[in-house]
C-alpha cells in the first residue's frame, strides 16, 4: 500500500499528460535538432547541406542519368548544384494532392527512395536531404528543367513562397538548387572551398566516367576545378599513394556482384608504415568503417598467411596478424546495394551483414588469384608483412623492458611531469611545453589543481618514418605516452586517458610550428581518437606587448597590435605606447605567461579538428614523408598558412 502511495504521488507531482507531449509539425522537427539531421550546426554540418544535395545528384548518376554536375560558391556564401539528370518530378502526387517537386523539399522521409523503382541503389536512405536543407535554409530556390520547360519552386526556412510555376523552356533535363544556409541556425555561413573540392573529388573518383565542376564565384577567392576519372577507385588510390613510394606498380583490382549487391576494391601497397582503408556504400563515405571493411580486412589476412604457407615463407605456425598485413596498405572499398543500413542519419557505419559476406568472397577469391600470378609482388607484400610482424614483436619487448626498468607498472610517473591535483580527468588539462625554461615558467605560473606541466626538449623523432618499435625506445616521446596513460596504437584505450584536454605550448615561429607538427603527426598516427574526441588543442600565445603608462594590454597578431595601440591613444593621440614583441615562451615571467596563456579566462586555444581523414593523411605523408618535391610544392602554395596548420 505505502509503494502505491508513493507511486502515485510521484506521477501527479511530475504532471505528465498528453500537454507535455509535444508534436512538431511538417518541418519544425529540423530546425528544432538540426544536429540529429546533419551532425551538427557547426563548419561540418554547413558543408553537409551541399553534400545532401549532391547526393541526389548522385543518385541520379547511380541510376543512369545523370552525367555532369556542378557545385558553386556564390557571393554571399550561397551554393548552387546543378545536375543534368531527369529532373525531380513535378506532376501531382497521389497521397498529398500536390506537386512531387514540392512535397520532397517540405516533407521529411520523402523521395523515390522508399520503392516504386525509383532508384536501385541510392545514398541518400532516408530520403530527408532535400526538406532538411530547406528547412535549415533562409531561403532555396529550386529549378527543374523537364518535358521541355523549366518549373520554379521558392521556400524560406522550409515554407513555400512561391507556389511551382513554369518559367521558361528548356532543350534539356535536370534539376538546379540555389540556398543560403540559415544564419539563425548555423554557427559559421562561410564556406571552405577546398573542403566542398576535396568531398566532390571523391565523388568523381568512386563514380567512373562521372564529371563534378567546383567553382568559387566570390570575389577574391575565384578558382575552379574539374574532375573525371574514367579508372575509378583505381586512381583513387593512385592519387592517395601520389606522395609516397608504391611497393608494387601496379593497383589491384576487385570486383564482383551477388543479388542487387556489387562491391569494388582497390588496393596498393606503399614503403610507409601507415594503413589508409576508405570504405563507401552507395557513395556515402562510412568513416567508422562497417561489414564491408570487416570483410575486406579478414579475407585479406586469409590470403596472405595462405599464401606465405604456399609460398614457404612463413613456417608451419607462423602467421602475420591483420594489423601486420595492413602496414603501408592504401585501399578503397566501394559497395552499392538496394537496402543499406546505415547507422545514424550521418551514416558514419554500415550494418548489412550480407556485404561483408560479398567483400570476403571477392577478395578470397581475387586476390589469392592476383599473387599466384603476380608472384614478385606478392612475395612483397609478405616480406613486408613479416617485417612489420617482427616489428611489433620488438615494440612489445621494448614496451616490457621500459616498464620493467622504470618500475611503471606501479604508477610512476616520468620525471619531466608536474603533475595536478585533480584525478577527474574531464577537469584536468596538461600542457606540453617546449623548453625547460618556459616550462619553468608554466610551472611556477599554473593552476596546480587542475593543470599539469610536461616538458619536451630539443626535436622529437618524426613517426612518419619510424616504426612502433622506435617510439617505445625514444626519449621525448615514451614520456608522454606515461604521461597521458592510454597507450598507443593498436593498444591505445581512450578510457585511460589522464587528461581530456591536451594543449601543444610551442613558440609561435617557424620552430614551434615544426614542434607542433611533429607532435600532430604522433597524435593522428598513434592517438587519433585524440583528434577525433577533440582533445587536443594549441595555445596561441601572444606576439606583442603593448604598454601606457601602467596598462598593459597583448596582441596576437599585427593587425590586432594596431588595432589595440590605436584604442589606448583613443583619448590622446600623442601618447605614447611601447610596443615589444615576445621572443619566445621562454621570456615570459610565471604571471605574464599565466595571463596570456594559460589562464582558462583570458587564454586562446585552437582545437584541432579532423574534418577529414584523408586530407590530414595527405598533409602529413607531404610535410613528414621522405618525398621532397611534394613538400616543396605543399609549402610554396600554403607558405602563409603554414605556422598555424590545423588538421
Amino acid at each position: 500500500m505505502a509503494e502505491q502511495e508513493i507511486l502515485r504521488s510521484t506521477a501527479v507531482d511530475s504532471e505528465y499528460d498528453a500537454s507535455e507531449i509535444q508534436v512538431l509539425e511538417g518541418l519544425e522537427a529540423v530546425r528544432k535538432r538540426p544536429g540529429m539531421y546533419i551532425g551538427s550546426t557547426s563548419s561540418s554540418g554547413l558543408h553537409h547541406l551541399v553534400y545532401e544535395i549532391v547526393d541526389n545528384a548522385i543518385d541520379e548518376a547511380l541510376a543512369g542519368y545523370c552525367t555532369d554536375i556542378l557545385v558553386q560558391i556564390n557571393e554571399g556564401d550561397t551554393i548552387t548544384v546543378t545536375d543534368n539528370g531527369r529532373g525531380i518530378p513535378v506532376d501531382i502526387q497521389a497521397q498529398t494532392g500536390k506537386p512531387a517537386l514540392e512535397v520532397v523539399y517540405t516533407v521529411l522521409h520523402a523521395g523515390g527512395k522508399f520503392g516504386g523503382g525509383g532508384y536501385k541503389v541510392s545514398g541518400g536512405l532516408h530520403g530527408v536531404g532535400a526538406s532538411v536543407v530547406n528547412a535549415l535554409s533562409a531561403w532555396l530556390t529550386v529549378q527543374v528543367r523537364r518535358d521541355g520547360k523549366v518549373y520554379e519552386m521558392r521556400f524560406s526556412r522550409g515554407e513555400v513562397t512561391q507556389p511551382m510555376k513554369v518559367v521558361g523552356t528548356a532543350p534539356d533535363t535536370g534539376t538546379t538548387v540555389t540556398f543560403q544556409p540559415d544564419p539563425q541556425m548555423f554557427e559559421d555561413t562561410v564556406y571552405d572551398y577546398e573542403t566542398l573540392h576535396t568531398r566532390m573529388r571523391e565523388e568523381a573518383f568512386l563514380n567512373a566516367g562521372l564529371r563534378i565542376r567546383t567553382v568559387d564565384n566570390r570575389p577574391g577567392r575565384e578558382q575552379r576545378d574539374e574532375m573525371c576519372y574514367a579508372g575509378g577507385i583505381r586512381e583513387f588510390v593512385a592519387w592517395l599513394n601520389r606522395a609516397k613510394d608504391p611497393l608494387h606498380e601496379q593497383v589491384i583490382y576487385m570486383a564482383g556482384e551477388k543479388d542487387d549487391a556489387m562491391a569494388e576494391v582497390a588496393m596498393q601497397y606503399n614503403d610507409g608504415y601507415n594503413e589508409t582503408i576508405l570504405s563507401f556504400a552507395n557513395n556515402v563515405h562510412t568513416p567508422e568503417g562497417g561489414m564491408h571493411e570487416e570483410g575486406f580486412k579478414r579475407a585479406l589476412t586469409t590470403v596472405l598467411n595462405n599464401y606465405g604457407h604456399r609460398t614457404k615463407q612463413l613456417k608451419d605456425e607462423e602467421k602475420v596478424s591483420g594489423e601486420d598485413c595492413r602496414e603501408g596498405l592504401a585501399c578503397v572499398i566501394s559497395v552499392k546495394l538496394t537496402e543499406a543500413q546505415f547507422e545514424g542519419q550521418t551514416k558514419a557505419k554500415l550494418g548489412n551483414s550480407e556485404i561483408r559476406t560479398l567483400v570476403n568472397n571477392l577478395v578470397a577469391s581475387k586476390l589469392d588469384t592476383f599473387l599466384e600470378e603476380n608472384p614478385q609482388v606478392g612475395r612483397m607484400i609478405l616480406d613486408k608483412a613479416l617485417t612489420a610482424s617482427r616489428a611489433r614483436e620488438a615494440a612489445k619487448k621494448a614496451r616490457e623492458s621500459i616498464r620493467r626498468k622504470t618500475g611503471l607498472e606501479s604508477g610512476q610517473m616520468p620525471d619531466k611531469l608536474q603533475d595536478c591535483n585533480e584525478r577527474d580527468p574531464s577537469l584536468c588539462e596538461i600542457y606540453i611545453v617546449e623548453g625547460d625554461s618556459a616550462a619553468g615558467s608554466a610551472i611556477q605560473g599554473r593552476d596546480s589543481r587542475f593543470q599539469a606541466i610536461l616538458s619536451m626538449w630539443g626535436k622529437m623523432l618524426n613517426v612518419e618514418k619510424a616504426r612502433a618499435d622506435k617510439i617505445y625506445g625514444n626519449d621525448k616521446l615514451y614520456p608522454m605516452i606515461v604521461a597521458l596513460g592510454a597507450g598507443i596504437g593498436s593498444e591505445f584505450n581512450i578510457d585511460k586517458l589522464r587528461y581530456h584536454k591536451i594543449i601543444i605550448m610551442a613558440d609561435a615561429d617557424v620552430d614551434g610550428a615544426h614542434i607542433r607538427t611533429l607532435l600532430l603527426t604522433f597524435f593522428f598516427r598513434y592517438m587519433r581518437p585524440l583528434i577525433e574526441r577533440g582533445y587536443v588543442y594549441s595555445a596561441v600565445p601572444p606576439l606583442y606587448k603593448l604598454t601606457r603608462g601602467k596598462t598593459v594590454r597583448v596582441a596576437y597578431s599585427d593587425d590586432e597590435r594596431d588595432a589595440v595601440s590605436a584604442s589606448m591613444r583613443a583619448d590622446n593621440p600623442n601618447a605614447k605606447v611601447d610596443i615589444s614583441r615576445f621572443k619566445g615562451l621562454g621570456e615570459m615571467d610565471p604571471h605574464e605567461l599565466w595571463e596570456t596563456t594559460m589562464d582558462p579566462e583570458r587564454r586562446s586555444l585552437r582545437r584541432i579538428t579532423l574534418d577529414d581523414a584523408v586530407r590530414a593523411d595527405e598533409i602529413f605523408t607531404v610535410l613528414m614523408g621522405e618525398q621532397v618535391e611534394p613538400r616543396k610544392a605543399w609549402i610554396e602554395k600554403n607558405a602563409m598558412y603554414a605556422v598555424n596548420i590545423d588538421i
